[in-house]
């Protein structure tokens, strides 16, 4: 989970971990997501980034992880409809439009996730 604003990072991170009841990595912005997963440490299953991040936003993110990465699951979020269409063409699986339901997000990890185990 990355994403600037605490609340909405700490509320996402408690509701996947009872969702899916994994352990979820939080990050505050995407340079420090990004060298989490330059370590080839336990490599997250699932991305979920804001798009409106101080230092990194959460497009360039994306667009750094689906290079590298190109088959990992990125969800980005945003207050900005025009993101969408910008996620898309740099190969986000999947968007959420803040503010959003937590089922959405749940949907979507069992998606991505639950299902495919």
């Amino acid at each position: 989970m990355v994403d600037d604003d605490k609340l909405t990072r700490d509320l996402v991170v408690n509701a996947l971990m009872y969702c899916v009841n994994r352990d979820v990595l939080s990050f505050e912005n995407g340079f420090s997501a990004l060298a989490y997963l330059d370590t080839d440490k336990d490599s997250p299953d699932i991305i979920v980034s804001d798009v409106d991040m101080p230092e990194m936003n959460g497009l360039a993110l994306l667009e750094s992880i689906k290079k590298k990465w190109p088959s990992k699951i990125c969800v980005i979020m945003s207050e900005d409809p025009a993101s969408e269409k910008s996620a898309s063409d740099l190969g986000a699986d999947a968007f959420l439009a803040k503010p959003f339901k937590i089922t959405d997000l749940f949907n979507i990890v069992q998606k991505y996730i639950v299902d495919t185990e």
